[in-house]
């Protein structure tokens, strides 16, 4: 008799898939590789994820999962910090959780993600702010690395990565569990449009479950100490922070 914490759906979607337990490890570690992620998926593993037992991937086999079977990680039975779901624009200005129709089984809100979630890499940051003097809105773009030491990530853009030339942002952030809050910096270029001017304000971005997209708002003042927000958004571009990583995101955003 299957019992109320079996994940029916994870099995039914390898079954169909025509894998056995082993099948799916293997092309798990397979997707690791091709998405420059190894992992260490096994029989066991996806035994522990059917049975219950694991109530939900880290983010590593979340992305994997959903490579292999080509089904969004919500769909695929788990309990997870958010249940269902994706960050979607709300068309009133604010990011809202999208949930799944696809009647997958229901998480706590409260239930904290994986004690080793890391989301350290290179990130495209990107941002939109109307400009009332041009009466028009802009986009920012910069290649961030994010660095995290336990709940708390800073980020600082790469030299020469921003749409804007010597514009460089700087991120202080703090994470509980799907919800990112913290403060944002940004100095504008001394011969650009602002002339130099020093913006800064908060931020506040949801998470989705595979960990490689965080959408919220920022808020900050203007020039005549209005108060402006606007979307903001973070995509993960590189899980490596080395120095060849580094400099290969060095360069102005597409």
């Amino acid at each position: 008799m299957t019992t109320a914490s079996t994940n029916d759906v994870l099995r039914a979607v390898r079954i169909g898939l025509r894998m056995s337990q082993d099948d799916l490890a293997k092309a798990l570690r397979r997707a690791g590789e091709e998405l420059g992620e190894p992992n260490e998926a096994s029989k066991r593993l996806v035994q522990r994820w059917e049975s219950g037992t694991s109530r939900a991937p880290r983010p590593v086999y979340a992305r994997a999962l959903e490579h292999v079977t080509g089904r969004p990680v919500e769909s695929l039975g788990f309990t997870l910090p958010v249940p269902q779901a994706r960050v979607h624009s709300d068309s009133s200005g604010g990011h809202d959780m999208d949930h799944s129709p696809d009647g997958v089984q229901a998480a706590t809100a409260t239930q904290p993600p994986p004690m080793d979630m890391n989301y350290s890499g290179i990130w495209l940051s990107r941002y939109e702010f109307f400009s009332s003097s041009r009466d028009e809105t802009f986009e920012g773009k910069h290649y961030v690395v994010l660095l995290q030491h336990g709940p708390r990530l800073t980020g600082q853009s790469l030299p020469g990565a921003s749409s804007n030339p010597d514009s460089p942002l700087s991120l202080d952030l703090t994470i509980d569990r799907n919800v990112v809050t913290g403060s944002w910096i940004e100095q504008t270029a001394a011969d650009g449009y602002y002339q130099g001017a020093r913006y800064h304000g908060a931020i506040q971005l949801l998470v989705e479950p595979t960990g490689r997209r965080m959408a919220g708002k920022w808020v900050g003042f203007g020039k005549d100490f209005d108060v402006n927000t606007g979307p903001w958004e973070l995509r993960l571009i590189d899980t490596s922070t080395s120095k060849a990583t580094l400099q290969k995101y060095s360069g102005t955003p597409e």
